[in-house]
């Protein structure tokens, strides 16, 4: 089954154009995958419905948005909210 972070790059590729293999979790968003803040945002959304179930509602604020810099980032977060690698 898919990791999480496999699962975030997944988005991230399917955003913004990208072949999965030129993301790492030390990629930058602004830097190494050149997204803006638009971009961002959208991936943000994707990432809250992908991780969200009946169960569990998986929320990014917008404070919390503005400390992602690398995809590691997001992926601690979600683990940090309970997310767990698919078995």
């Amino acid at each position: 089954m898919a990791t999480i972070f496999e699962r975030v790059r997944r988005i991230i590729a399917e955003h913004l154009n990208l072949d999965e293999s030129e993301i790492t979790p030390e990629s930058s968003f602004t830097d190494d995958l050149n997204a803006d803040s638009l971009d961002i945002v959208e991936m943000a959304m994707a990432i809250e419905e992908e991780f969200s179930n009946t169960g569990r509602k998986i929320e990014i604020p917008d404070e919390k948005l503005k400390e992602f810099v690398t995809v590691r980032d997001v992926v601690d977060y979600l683990k940090e909210l309970g997310v767990a690698d698919e078995e």
